[in-house]
C-alpha cells in the first residue's frame, strides 16, 4: 500500500460520515484491516481517542447503526471521487 492510499484510507476513517464499508469498497480493507492500520500509524492517544469516537454513537461508521434516512457515501453537493482526489466544487 503506498503512502497516497494510506493517506486517503486514514482521512476517511476520520470522518465520521464514511461507513466502513465505503472504505471496503473504494480500497478493499476490511473494517478490522483499518482497525489495525489506524493503531499502526497514528500515536497511542489518537488512536484510542479515534476508538472512542468511532465506538461512541456521534460517528456513523458502521451502516447499520446510521440514520435509515441516509443512503449514500457522499455528500451530494460532492463530485465523482477519481484516483482518491476529491474534485472541489
Amino acid at each position: 500500500m503506498d503512502l497516497i492510499t494510506k493517506d486517503r484510507i486514514i482521512e476517511m476513517a476520520w470522518e465520521d460520515r464514511t461507513p466502513f464499508e465505503a472504505i471496503n469498497i473504494q480500497f478493499g480493507i476490511t473494517e478490522a484491516g483499518v482497525i489495525q492500520l489506524m493503531r499502526r500509524e497514528l500515536k497511542r492517544s489518537s488512536f484510542n481517542l479515534w476508538r472512542k469516537r468511532v465506538n461512541s454513537g456521534i460517528s456513523q461508521k458502521h451502516l447499520n447503526k446510521r440514520n435509515p434516512e441516509i443512503s449514500r457515501f457522499k455528500c451530494t453537493l460532492q463530485k465523482t471521487i477519481s484516483m482518491n482526489k476529491i474534485s472541489k466544487r
